[in-house]
């Protein structure tokens, strides 16, 4: 516990990240002043919204500068406290960044959302995944945005994804007809079989697999589409909306590497015609009510009614070359990069 190996931005990517664009560092462990408290990171979320945080300009967070330890939520131990709230041995979660220990001082805990995580609820991978910052995600993105009611057809993108999975499982036990689109027959297989999905669309499969797959899937059109692609998906699905179809804008990953300026979509009077709602979500908004998500997903686990799958992969040094599997579409599951083992 004496050095602290951290993975900093050391330049703004142009299109796919690339080597160049991080710096391994390390720098001794420090002790934590009064308040504060020391984490071992034990595993980290690795998530579509990364991309963004690495770009300069205005968002709803501001951007990873050019040094700073790259942003990441993740798990983790306490190994030292001078803070009444957490003891040594609590397993937290929070922001922790690409590193193998975060020192959070008082000041800074509220903004790195640390808090205390329960097992009995999940396991620690589940935690990052359906307990995590996907699973609120994908609760509060449809249960308060799509507002899915009994027999409407909810299409998601990124089926087989972390946000995608919950997404679906959550809308089947709300009472929907399910359809995902997901890339290749082995994520789509398992979006159907072990997801329990209606049916799944392989976006792989050729250029119109998309279109023809909507039109034999969601026969009375889409109620609820919860968009984690956007492109030329997102404009497949405005051309199939049902009347007063909800759309949920969570995430474009299709778009973050474009070198070019971003295209909006081109059938977007589709909202017009189908009297539609198009709605961004936040998952951030949500956090006072985080725990109110965490209980009844929790549930779902426990009883068997939702599964949560990760794909995880080991060592703080793999980071640059693990977080473009994201967008080659290469993990199957909520990736995860174990950084440490208690």
């Amino acid at each position: 516990m004496t050095t602290n190996h951290q993975i900093r931005l050391a330049s703004r990517p142009q299109g796919l990240p690339t080597p160049a664009n991080w710096m391994a560092t390390t720098e001794p462990v420090q002790q934590p002043a009064a308040g504060g408290v020391l984490v071992k990171v034990l595993s980290l979320s690795l998530d579509p919204a990364m991309r963004g945080w690495m770009n300069e300009g205005k968002s709803y967070i501001p951007p990873v500068g050019i040094g700073e330890v790259m942003r990441a939520g993740g798990v983790g131990v306490v190994v030292v406290s001078n803070n009444p709230l957490f003891a040594v041995g609590d397993h937290v979660s929070g922001s922790l960044g690409v590193q193998e220990y975060t020192l959070i001082p008082q000041e800074q805990l509220r903004r790195n959302g640390l808090f205390k995580i329960d097992l009995a609820l999940g396991s620690l991978t589940q935690w990052l995944n359906v307990l995590g910052m996907p699973g609120m995600t994908g609760y509060f993105g449809l249960l308060d945005i799509g507002q899915p009611q009994p027999g409407e057809t909810v299409v998601v993108s990124g089926a087989a994804g972390a946000v995608g999975q919950t997404v679906g499982q959550l809308a089947k036990i709300k009472g929907c007809r399910v359809v995902g689109i997901a890339g290749g027959p082995a994520k789509c297989a398992w979006v159907v079989e072990t997801l329990g999905f209606d049916a799944c669309i392989d976006y792989k499969a050729g250029p119109d697999a998309v279109r023809e797959g909507l039109k034999a899937h969601c026969i009375g059109g889409v109620d609820v589409y919860f968009d984690n692609v956007g492109g030329d998906i997102l404009d497949q699905v405005l051309a199939q909306l049902a009347r007063a179809a909800r759309i949920v804008i969570c995430g474009a990953i299709s778009q973050y590497n474009t070198t070019t300026p971003v295209q909006g979509p081109k059938n977007y009077l589709s909202l017009l015609v189908n009297r539609a709602r198009m709605q961004g979500m936040v998952v951030f908004d949500y956090a006072d009510r985080y725990p109110v998500a965490v209980a009844e997903l929790a549930g779902y686990l426990k009883d068997g009614r939702m599964v949560s799958k990760e794909d995880v992969v080991v060592g703080l040094d793999t980071f640059p070359e693990t977080l473009l599997k994201l967008f080659a579409g290469e993990n199957f599951g909520k990736l995860v990069l174990q950084v440490a083992q208690e």
